[in-house]
């Protein structure tokens, strides 16, 4: 056990608690490289909170409390198969949002709505701007939340399409 660290011919003569200090700073700095944010998206952090509570199981376990441990890691793995469910479902709601789409001169509202339509989502209002250089689309959305991805990775991969912008 790691409360016995320390210990020399029955007298203490360090403190334990600083191994444990050590681990939460040094898993803290782990957890925090498996955060990212690209694209407007922050993602890693369900992988930063469970290191850091597996290292907080392992210190349990250090410390002699093994059930304790025990019913720390069986609760962790109901609330992540939870989590695991909940998430599925909240990227199968539809939601409403807005879309700034950037063209060239050219894209006709009726091209950008088949296109934005053939993803399985609704435009329920359009503004349409035209300018020297490009054209831009203002539009308001309707669909599964898990299609905007879908969809802007298909107006990415289009050349008259110069860019595209969820709000």
């Amino acid at each position: 056990m790691s409360l016995r660290i320390g210990i020399v011919n029955g007298t203490r003569v360090g403190d334990p608690a600083r191994l444990a200090a050590q681990i939460v700073s040094g898993v803290g700095f782990l957890g925090a490289g498996t955060i990212m944010q690209a694209k407007g998206k922050i993602t890693g952090l369900t992988s930063a909170a469970t290191i850091w509570v597996v290292a907080a199981i392992g210190i349990a376990v250090g410390a002699g409390m093994y059930f304790e441990a025990a019913g720390a890691g069986a609760l962790v793995a109901v609330v992540l198969g939870g989590l695991g469910k909940l998430e599925y479902h909240a990227r199968r709601a539809r939601r409403s949002v807005r879309m700034v789409v950037r063209t060239t001169p050219g894209v006709t509202l009726q091209e950008l709505s088949d296109l934005i339509e053939g993803q399985g989502i609704r435009i329920t209002g359009q503004r349409v701007f035209d300018h020297a250089s490009d054209r831009v689309f203002e539009l308001r959305l309707s669909g599964p939340a898990r299609q905007y991805d879908v969809l802007r990775q298909v107006l990415s991969k289009r050349a008259d399409i110069l860019a595209s912008h969820v709000y």
